[in-house]
C-alpha cells in the first residue's frame, strides 16, 4: 500500500486527507470518499487528553489509535509520529510499531522534544545531522512504509535553512517532504521550486495558523502533492458539541437538537450493525430439532 500511495502522490493530481483521531473519525473520512487519512497528533492530544499538541501525546496513545484505525478502515493511514518519540533508537521502534499496526507513511519531524504544534511559538529543533540520523534509522527499520520528513525550521532558524534541512532530509531518503508553516504563498512557490521534483510535498491546512488557506485545486496547481487538514474535524465539532450542550441545558432535553443529530438507526447504519449481526448468526449454531 505504500508504494501505491507514494505512486499516486507522484502521478497527481494532489490527495487530500482529513485528520482523523479515532476509529469512528476515520470511517466517516473513509464513507465520505477520501483516499487516505492522516492521524493526526494534535486532534488525538485534543479529543483523548483536552489539552494542547505541546508533546503530551504518548507513542502508546498513537500506536493504539493507528491500530483501531486500521482494524476498521482500509484507506492508507498517513501517521503523525511527532519527534519519533526520542532518539534514532526510539524511532526504530517507532516505525517497526507502527507499520506493523497497519501504517502506511510515517511522519517525523526535527523538532526536540518536547515537541509543539507546527503552528505554535517557542518550537526548538535538534540539529540537521541528529535529523538525518533518524530519516536512515527510520528507512533501515521498516520494511515497506513510506517515511514523511517534516522540518519546523523557518520559525527558527528561517526559511533558507528550512530550505536547506529539507534537502538534505530527501537526500538521508525521505519519501515525502514537509516543510512546515511557510507564511506566504510566494514562500510555497519557493519550496516548490527548489523540493517539488525531488519528492512529493505535503501543505498543512490550519484554520488560524500561520499558512494561507488555498484550496486543494490552488494547491495542486503549486505543486502540493499531498494535502493534510490535521485538526479541523475537530474544530468543526467544537461549536456543534457546544450548541448541543448549550440547548440540552436550557431545556433539558435533546428534541430541540433533534434535527440537527443523527439518530440510533443513523449511528448503526454508518458503523454497520446489520452487517456484524449477519456475520454473527453465520457462525451460530443450527437450531436443534425438537425430540421425536
Amino acid at each position: 500500500m505504500s508504494q501505491a500511495l507514494l505512486q499516486r502522490l507522484k502521478s497527481g493530481p494532489s490527495v487530500l486527507a482529513p485528520g482523523a483521531y479515532d476509529a469512528l473519525s476515520a470511517l466517516l473520512i473513509e464513507q465520505a470518499g477520501f483516499e487516505a487519512v492522516y492521524v493526526s497528533g494534535a486532534s488525538v492530544a485534543y479529543t483523548q487528553l483536552g489539552r494542547p499538541d505541546i508533546g503530551l501525546v504518548s507513542f502508546d496513545q498513537v500506536a493504539d489509535v493507528v491500530a483501531r484505525i486500521r482494524e476498521r478502515v482500509g484507506l492508507p493511514i498517513i501517521v503523525d509520529a511527532d519527534t519519533g518519540f526520542g532518539n534514532a533508537l526510539n524511532v526504530q521502534r517507532t516505525v517497526r510499531v507502527l507499520e506493523r499496526f497497519g501504517a502506511t507513511a510515517i511522519q517525523i519531524e526535527d523538532q526536540d522534544f518536547p515537541k509543539r504544534c507546527g503552528h505554535l511559538a517557542g518550537k526548538k529543533l535538534i540539529s540537521a545531522e541528529e535529523m538525518v540520523g533518524k530519516i536512515h534509522a527510520a528507512c533501515d527499520a521498516r520494511d515497506q512504509v513510506a517515511i514523511v520528513a517534516r522540518t519546523d525550521a523557518i520559525a527558527v532558524e528561517g526559511f533558507d535553512a528550512a530550505l536547506d534541512r529539507a534537502s538534505a532530509y530527501v537526500e538521508a531518503g525521505a519519501d515525502i517532504v514537509f516543510v512546515e508553516a511557510p507564511r506566504t504563498i510566494e514562500e510555497m512557490r519557493r519550496v516548490v521550486q527548489v523540493l517539488g521534483d525531488r519528492a512529493p510535498l505535503v501543505a498543512n491546512m490550519v484554520e488560524g495558523g500561520l499558512t494561507p488557506i488555498l484550496s486543494l485545486d490552488e494547491l495542486d496547481s503549486l505543486g502540493f502533492r499531498l494535502v493534510i487538514s490535521p485538526g479541523a474535524m475537530v474544530r468543526a465539532i467544537i461549536p456543534q458539541m457546544e450548541a448541543f450542550l448549550a440547548s440540552l441545558k436550557t431545556h433539558g432535553a435533546t428534541k430541540p437538537f433533534a434535527n440537527r443529530m443523527t439518530d440510533l438507526a443513523g449511528v448503526n447504519q454508518r458503523i454497520g450493525l446489520d452487517d456484524m449481526v449477519a456475520l454473527g448468526a453465520a457462525y451460530n449454531p443450527p437450531p436443534r430439532r425438537a425430540a421425536e
